[in-house]
């Protein structure tokens, strides 16, 4: 039965505190969809897309009214693009993207991702079409995420695609550089990338998933952070309950959703993504949660031990909640899309390398961060470098989506709009990594992988 203070328990959270669910996501295969015809290509991946996702916002739509509980973005994930481009060119792969994106604005979604790459070990023909393709797709594109897989605890550190990556970031910041570069923000680099994760701009639909499943990414940093402001003077271990007590009734929420969109669309319930995804509003900020813990602010020592309490907790807290957990789960620190990481970065009391530390304890990585327009290709690569590696000998997903603003300086600030938020110019170590990056070949994967 349910508990009458519960339900008004979870309307103040809704109303108050910017409980939300952050994302439902279809995922689709395009297995199917093969041609030795780009053109032809292009549309039967159109209409597997038009065909599966037609009533993914009618239906999201109705459960935000059946429930109260709003829900900020439905979007498509579909299977990595890279395996379908082994007889394209770079046109070619360029035509899937505007495909994509042109299904993307007719069924009214908010991103679709999948323009992706696994090239963890090495990159296929079509690989290497389509990392080639992604400056010019992501400039003709509005709505399309893009995402590159090159490293994993198992392979090792592709370096050749690290360095091939730096310069891809700093071509399509180039060829955004009229809309403040935002293409970067929709470009992902990562290590151990999940196939089941709801959120942009990383989401691919995996090798192993079904035809179509849906899986929802859940947010409420405001309420984590208003539930330990009301316990006042208690020990960590308190907050630590406290958290995961949260973290188990904001997942409710989103494993109520995600089986009511399974059943109204008709495909499996994928997983539920634990990940307390903040957004520019006022209050529904993860570095808030950090301050309200004691620290002055953001960035301040003591910050990557209070994340790595929050992390944990929360993930305690959501596996009890949902039988089916995935995705990234736990605690994203994106600069643009969080008001205190926001604040922080202005003042000065949150620096890349501070970023980096947290990283080895949160969900991802270094995410949606602006540096200086003028940064080179190799020392975009060397951030990409030093933060897979993180991930790789953590045996965690980690993941970078920097944006060189292009025309921009430190202090100036980068305005996406909407959940990308805004982004203060960060300063970057500027010593060249060239010669690194250029040797190429692989780092290989560490020791501790070998567990077979």
């Amino acid at each position: 039965m349910l508990d009458k203070f519960d339900i008004l328990e979870t309307l103040n959270m809704i109303r108050e505190e910017c409980l939300d669910v952050r994302t439902i996501t279809l995922g689709i295969s395009l297995y199917d969809c093969q041609s030795d015809d780009p053109r032809r290509l292009a549309d039967n991946i159109y209409d597997k897309v038009m065909s599966r996702a037609h009533n993914l916002v009618k239906v999201g739509c109705d459960i935000e009214k059946m429930y109260g509980i709003p829900i900020i973005n439905k979007r498509v994930s579909v299977t990595p693009a890279a395996l379908l481009c082994g007889r394209l060119d770079r046109d070619g792969a360029v035509g899937i993207a505007k495909a994509l994106d042109r299904a993307a604005h007719e069924l009214g979604i908010n991103f679709i991702g999948g323009y992706s790459a696994l090239v963890q070990k090495g990159a296929s023909d079509g690989s290497r079409v389509l990392i080639e393709s992604i400056p010019e797709a992501l400039a003709s594109t509005e709505l399309v995420c893009s995402s590159v897989n090159v490293a994993s605890t198992k392979a090792g550190i592709n370096m050749d695609a690290v360095a091939e990556m730096g310069r891809v970031v700093r071509r399509t910041a180039e060829l955004t550089a009229d809309r403040g570069s935002i293409g970067c923000a929709k470009l992902v680099v990562f290590a151990n990338a999940p196939e089941d994760n709801p959120f942009m701009a990383g989401a691919f639909h995996g090798l192993g998933e079904p035809e179509t499943v849906i899986n929802v990414g859940v947010s409420g940093p405001g309420v984590v952070a208003s539930a330990i402001r009301r316990a006042g003077d208690c020990s960590l271990a308190e907050i630590a309950e406290i958290i995961k007590k949260t973290a188990f009734k904001i997942t409710r929420v989103g494993q109520l959703v995600a089986r009511e969109a399974s059943n109204r669309l008709g495909v499996p319930f994928g997983i539920v993504d634990l990940s307390l995804a903040p957004t520019p509003a006022i209050g529904d900020s993860v570095a808030y949660i950090l301050e309200s813990m004691g620290l002055e602010q953001c960035g301040a020592c003591g910050t990557t031990a209070a994340l790595a309490l929050l992390n944990d907790a929360v993930k305690k807290g959501g596996v009890m909640a949902s039988s089916q957990v995935g995705g990234l789960s736990g605690a994203f620190i994106p600069v643009s899309e969080d008001a205190g990481m926001i604040a922080a970065a202005r003042s000065g009391a949150l620096r890349l390398e501070k970023l980096e530390a947290m990283t080895a304890v949160c969900s991802v990585g270094l995410d949606m961060i602006a540096i200086p327009g003028d940064t080179s290709a190799e020392v975009i690569s060397g951030i990409i470098a030093d933060e897979i590696a993180i991930g790789v000998v953590n045996t965690k997903t980690t993941a970078v989506r920097v944006i060189p603003a292009i025309g921009c300086k430190v202090g100036d600030t980068v305005n996406f709009g909407g959940l990308l938020g805004e982004a203060p110019v960060m300063p970057v170590n500027t010593l060249s990594p060239a010669k690194f990056i250029a040797r190429g070949g692989r780092i290989p994967a560490p020791i501790h992988s070998l567990k077979n």
